[in-house]
């Protein structure tokens, strides 16, 4: 337990390795157990038993390295903008050894990086949203500084990750952060870094996670007065950590 606005630079630093080491030591581990069976074995089918688990197991884990180079690392100097092409092709990469089926719909375009990241960080928050597998789509579109991207989640048991609503406004007061719970927490660090408003939504047995230009978001129209029936949980990118609005509330009441 916290009462911390913001993780310390060490912390958030260690949670993020860990996160990229938890992706990638199954198929590591895999691959380590094919090689002991090829040691090991003299039966001619369970040696290509072994091959295949190898090669298969080499290509997750290549994968899984290329999609936290972009999504996590530096991915060139400050200001820099990368190709919404190269974060598909990781993105499909990473989703090949998920239980999740996944979709692409975006315009090739140069984007600044870290609505790239953003996007990519939130990929990974859609497939925690489907922990038993299903569908995702993901859907950019807009002007490339300025993006409106749609993640539509369905699956078995779809849900909002757990702590949503306080780790992407960086609320993190009676959180556990650990290396799974910091991936929302950093999704949000990318948000208002790059003045994106984030936000989840469950229709019915499905889904929604959103990311919108700041701007836009205040300029779209006014919301109800009763709040809407699904579970919605909405965090504002400004620069400084917000506290969770709930839909419905007067824009007076919402402040970052």
């Amino acid at each position: 337990m916290t009462n911390e606005i913001e993780l310390e630079a060490l912390d958030l630093a260690a949670l993020l390795c860990s996160r990229v080491c938890h992706d990638i030591i199954s198929p590591v581990g895999a691959i380590n157990n094919g090689l002991e069976v090829l040691d090991e074995e003299t039966n001619e089918e369970m040696k290509a038993f072994a091959f295949d688990l190898i090669r298969k197991s080499a290509r997750q884990a290549s994968a899984k390295l290329q999609f936290a180079r972009l999504a996590f690392g530096a991915a060139g100097s400050a200001g820099a903008e990368i190709d919404i092409g190269d974060a598909e092709k990781v993105a499909r990469g990473y989703m090949e050894g998920e239980k999740a089926n996944f979709e692409w719909t975006a315009p090739r375009a140069l984007m600044p990086k870290n609505q790239v990241k953003l996007i990519l960080n939130l990929v990974l928050m859609a497939v925690a949203s489907v922990p038993r597998g299903g569908l995702i789509k993901v859907t950019v579109e807009g002007e490339p500084s300025r993006p409106d991207v749609t993640f539509h989640c369905s699956g078995p048991s779809a849900r909002i990750p757990p702590a949503f609503e306080k780790l992407i406004p960086g609320t993190i007061v009676d959180v556990n952060i650990d290396a799974h719970a910091v991936q929302p927490y950093y999704a949000g660090l990318l948000a208002r870094s790059c003045g994106m408003t984030v936000a989840a939504v469950l229709e019915g047995t499905d889904v929604i996670i959103t990311a919108r230009s700041s701007a836009a978001a205040a300029g779209s129209e006014e919301a109800p007065a009763e709040a809407p029936a699904a579970e919605t949980m909405v965090a504002e990118a400004a620069p400084e950590a917000a506290e969770p609005v709930a839909v419905g509330e007067d824009e007076a009441t919402q402040q970052a």
